[in-house]
């Protein structure tokens, strides 16, 4: 389904919110909510939400890795766990 199929005015949220609500659970499709014809809000499923969140953050520290690799700030592996190492043998001193 498209999501120029899924907008829906103001007033049809205000008379059909538990139906659409109960619609949301089963279509992974967002809902666009218009106001005089401009869309304004987003409905969409909590576990839709949060799965798109979880993307977002996930893609976001892709980026900011990808950057450090390009500025050229890494280290190999084997250091990166010596380094761990003596810090946890630290620790436990």
């Amino acid at each position: 389904m498209k999501l120029s199929e899924q907008v829906k005015p103001i007033s049809y949220l205000k008379a059909h919110a538990p139906e659409i609500i109960r619609t949301l659970k089963d279509n992974p499709q967002p809902v666009v909510i218009t106001l005089h014809g401009e869309a304004k809000a987003i409905l969409q499923d909590v576990g839709q939400y949060e799965e798109t969140q979880e993307t977002l953050a996930l893609l976001k520290v892709l980026a900011l890795t990808n950057r450090q690799v390009e500025e050229g700030k890494l280290r190999p592996a084997s250091e990166s766990f010596a380094r761990i190492r003596k810090h946890l043998a630290d620790d436990q001193s």
